[in-house]
């Protein structure tokens, strides 16, 4: 299919090294009160407004990494996934689901430090796969604005500039972990009819793949089945070539959150449908080599403590205190 090269990018892998991190610490809270993570398309006008003005709000505050001039915090995530995926640490293994939901929830801790009282929100691609810009997520005004044009000032051909919506003066520093700063771009897929593929490789997320990903029973199959595609075929869908959503720099486009979000959800969903045999389900090769344990680390560069992988497994236990 036209998704497979950038899919395979988007998850191919390398290592995840074994040693302990000093900055790594256990994590553990009582969950009595879950909060539950909404889908953007059923939140209220004001739940969107505060989200996104949280957003923009992490463009003002300082990186915490300090690793190159006149950075935010925003900017931080970006330059986290990149190195981590570069060599591949975070990618095509088993640490993959954890170390993502572990990385959406210091997002949404930062969101909290702008004032946002809400959770993490997710972008119900599953749903929407047949015509996915039409979803709400790309609203100009209570949304994450559009796709990018290559008419707009400032990019250059090489990147497409989102030119409406509340993010089209975003302006990443890196991209794929160079310091590039650029107008936040994105380069949708266009759809192909005459092969029966909707645009943004919509059939990459729809029912088909959906239900192919969902008849794993074991952690080892199911992993790899989700992070490939409907994962991929996301970030390719959205990113294509020119735009933030592909390269290893993808948390730049703030759907990204949205997306990774959803991942989760469909995690949490398999999760649940055998919670005493699946919800610490953890198994498989690590890219060392090395067989996988929920003693694993995983590492956040100093955007946050590193964390455990059994700290993560549970929603409403160890760190979390979520449900969808």
């Amino acid at each position: 299919m036209k998704f497979l090269h950038l899919v395979t990018v988007a998850t191919a892998a390398l290592a995840l090294p074994s040693d302990t991190s000093s900055s790594t610490q256990r994590q553990t809270k009582t969950c009595t009160s879950p909060k539950v993570r909404k889908n953007w398309a059923k939140a209220t006008s004001a739940e969107k407004r505060s989200y996104i003005n949280a957003v923009l709000c992490l463009t003002t505050k300082p990186s915490r990494l300090r690793v190159a001039t006149h950075t935010t915090l925003y900017d931080d995530f970006g330059y986290v996934h990149a190195q981590l995926t570069n060599p591949q640490r975070i990618h095509g293994e088993p640490v993959f689901l954890p170390w993502h939901r572990y990385f959406v929830q210091v997002y949404e801790d930062a969101l909290h430090s702008c004032g946002y009282t809400g959770s993490a929100m997710y972008w119900d691609w599953a749903s929407e796969w047949a015509a996915p810009s039409k979803s709400a997520v790309w609203d100009p005004v209570l949304g994450f604005g559009g796709n990018g044009s290559d008419s707009a000032d400032g990019n250059g051909p090489s990147k497409l500039r989102v030119v409406n919506g509340p993010f089209r003066n975003l302006r990443p520093t890196y991209w794929n972990g160079a310091v590039d700063p650029h107008w936040l771009s994105r380069d949708w897929a266009p759809g192909h009819p005459e092969d029966g593929q909707p645009e943004m490789i919509g059939n990459g997320y729809g029912p088909g793949i959906m239900n192919e990903v969902n008849s794993w029973t074991v952690y080892e199959r199911f992993h790899p089945a989700l992070e490939s595609s409907p994962h991929g075929a996301v970030h390719a869908g959205v990113g294509g070539g020119r735009g933030d959503m592909g390269p290893t720099s993808s948390p730049n486009d703030p759907i990204f959150f949205l997306h990774h979000a959803m991942v989760d959800k469909v995690w949490w969903q398999w999760q649940q449908r055998d919670p005493q045999n699946r919800t610490f389900a953890y198994k498989g090769v690590r890219n060392d080599g090395q067989n996988a344990t929920l003693a694993d680390v995983m590492p956040m560069l100093g955007l946050a403590a590193d964390g455990v992988v059994r700290d993560y497994m549970d929603t409403k236990g160890g760190a979390l205190c979520y449900v969808y």
